[in-house]
């Protein structure tokens, strides 16, 4: 059975359209549509419910021991309040998940991990805890709102002065005082643009909701669901779990080389890695030139030969034109190179692009 999110009741007064999503019930979008949506983010501002996202504290004099030994980035020299973005791998390099480590000081770290991953993820990083360190799963407790797009610091600034948010990309501000709630606010997103993600608990979810979309409405701020999400990451080629990777992709075949530090001391699936060799896949961006749009697991062809599969497609509501990511023989994988990709038993013409399709 679904989970009901702290802002379920918002979402059916705005009318939004309810769908099952990672055990949780969830807009997909508002009657004003995901193209309406996932433009108001790049012009605007929109605002995504995202509590069904996991959260998990790692407290200890070993924490940091512990976050290096499990995730593929360097969290060494984090300091206090910063963000860092993650893999994380099985024995074999193949990823369990990917995740934000968030850095409160040197022993306690928050880990925010995949709504679909959660438990999954728990049990993987219990099995694997050494030392002086405690795990707490907060998912339960935690709302976290989304405020995305080139006006959303002009509107959280409505509601709280700008020397209290984070001011760098990727870090983040504890205690909050943002109309009396107290939020954890971090400087991160999913959707490509300037934005905030805002943590605080269940039961001030929908005051907070309701003041930041007062707070942005001359601005053009409107809620938006998980259609407009997955349109907004796609553009940013931000990969989603279970689409550009999973258990058996290592991070260095999905494209992720930049978050894995073989350089630095053991962390779980490094010599996984090293045993793969050199990636003979990897992850490239599709600008669909033929009639038609590609989804996800669509196969790929050079010429004849087949060499790779779409992970996500979509038709590109800012571009105005079909993208695709795929994985895909790396010996295919130059820019400008032809393909074609095959949708409902037709080929169609595509051209890898660089990532990512869409940069602020």
């Amino acid at each position: 059975m679904e989970i009901k999110t702290p802002l379920y009741d918002c979402h059916v007064r705005a009318e939004g359209k309810i769908v099952p999503f990672a055990g949780y019930l969830l807009p997909v979008q508002y009657k004003t549509g995901v193209i309406a949506e996932h433009m108001a983010v790049r012009k605007a501002a929109g605002l995504f419910d995202v509590s069904h996202m996991g959260e998990v504290i790692l407290e200890g004099n070993d924490a940091l021991g512990n976050v290096k030994k499990l995730v593929t980035n360097d969290c060494a020299n984090m300091a206090d309040g910063q963000v860092r973005y993650s893999p994380m791998c099985n024995e074999e390099g193949g990823v369990v998940d990917d995740l934000l480590v968030y850095r409160i000081n040197q022993n306690k770290f928050m880990l925010v991990i995949n709504a679909a991953n959660r438990h999954k993820d728990i049990i993987w990083i219990n099995k694997h805890l050494f030392g002086n360190v405690k795990l707490t799963d907060i998912s339960d407790e935690t709302a976290m709102i989304a405020l995305q797009g080139p006006l959303s610091k002009a509107i959280l600034t409505k509601l709280v002065n700008e020397e209290n948010l984070p001011s760098k990309y990727y870090t983040f501000r504890e205690n909050v005082n943002i109309a009396g709630i107290n939020c954890l606010v971090s400087k991160t997103g999913y959707t490509g643009e300037e934005g905030y993600e805002l943590c605080l608990k269940n039961e001030d979810a929908p005051k907070l909701w309701n003041l930041l979309l007062e707070a942005g409405s001359k601005d053009g701020l409107i809620p938006c669901g998980l259609g407009a999400r997955d349109t907004l990451r796609l553009e940013a080629a931000m990969p989603l779990y279970g689409h550009e990777m999973d258990d058996s992709i290592s991070p260095l075949e999905a494209g992720l080389g930049f978050a894995v530090k073989m350089n630095k001391g053991d962390f779980i699936g490094k010599r996984g890695i090293i045993d793969r060799g050199e990636p003979k896949i990897t992850r490239v961006g599709l600008k669909i030139t033929g009639r038609g749009i590609a989804r996800e697991n669509c196969p790929v062809f050079y010429e004849d030969s087949l060499i790779g599969r779409t992970t996500s497609g979509t038709h590109s509501p800012y571009l105005g034109y079909p993208i695709a990511m795929a994985l895909i023989d790396k010996d295919y994988a130059e820019n400008g190179t032809e393909l074609f990709v095959e949708v409902r038993g037709k080929k169609i013409s595509a051209q890898i692009v660089p990532l990512p399709f869409y940069k602020r």
